[in-house]
């Protein structure tokens, strides 16, 4: 599975199951501000489960040595 087949599934199940999972949150009562990330959670999501499946032993490595060198066109907002 390419890693495009493998964000528009992670996407497709965040935008179905996101909506649902901020109905059921608790609120403190305080309010708190809703930043936006650079990187949304489908791409957060997509580069752990890549990582999971590629076999590298530490995230830094994956991270370092395959991501930011192959993945830059697929996540351009990669720190």
């Amino acid at each position: 599975m390419s890693l495009d087949e493998l964000f528009c599934d992670v996407d497709d199940c965040c935008r179905a199951c996101l909506p649902a999972w901020h109905r059921q949150l608790l609120t403190s009562g305080q309010r708190r501000r809703q930043r936006s990330c650079r990187v949304v959670l489908s791409e957060i999501l997509t580069i752990l489960i890549a990582f999971h499946q590629a076999g590298y032993r530490t995230f830094k490595w994956c991270y370092l040595s395959h991501l930011c060198q192959h993945a830059r066109g697929e996540c351009p907002n990669l720190c």
